[in-house]
């Protein structure tokens, strides 16, 4: 499934933004829908990931009271609200998606997903 990211910008730092992540020409309610981000000169991390159902969440450790991730399955939509954002927020957010069962713990992996958007900027500044 290919999957369309949008909703960043230019933000100055404390304020929100909602990002919003869309599949092109399918459902992907049966999937699991995950959050990555990366930054200048830095790897892609992970941020956050949401069950099919939507009624399961994990976040990594950095981002958890600012970020919620959450999905709309009849509207077909996954949202990444990012609140109280830093500078070092600055990153291209991908979102991805694979049929696979939901973790609670471990955290995830690029390696999970097999289906990924290009990615929309959120620049924040101080």
């Amino acid at each position: 499934v290919q999957l369309q990211a949008s909703g960043g910008g230019l933000v100055q730092a404390g304020g929100s933004l909602t990002l919003s992540c869309a599949p092109s020409g399918r459902t992907f309610s049966t999937y699991t829908v995950g959050w990555f981000r990366q930054a200048p000169g830095k790897e892609r991390e992970f941020v956050a990931a949401i069950s099919a159902s939507g009624r399961s969440a994990y976040y990594t450790d950095s981002v958890k009271g600012r970020f919620t991730i959450s999905r709309d399955n009849a509207g077909n939509t996954v949202y990444l609200q990012i609140n109280s954002l830093k500078p070092e927020d600055t990153a291209v957010y991908f979102c991805a998606a694979d049929r696979f069962r939901f973790r609670y713990s471990g955290g995830y992996y690029s390696s999970d997903f097999g289906s990924w958007g290009p990615g929309t900027q959120v620049t924040v500044s101080s």
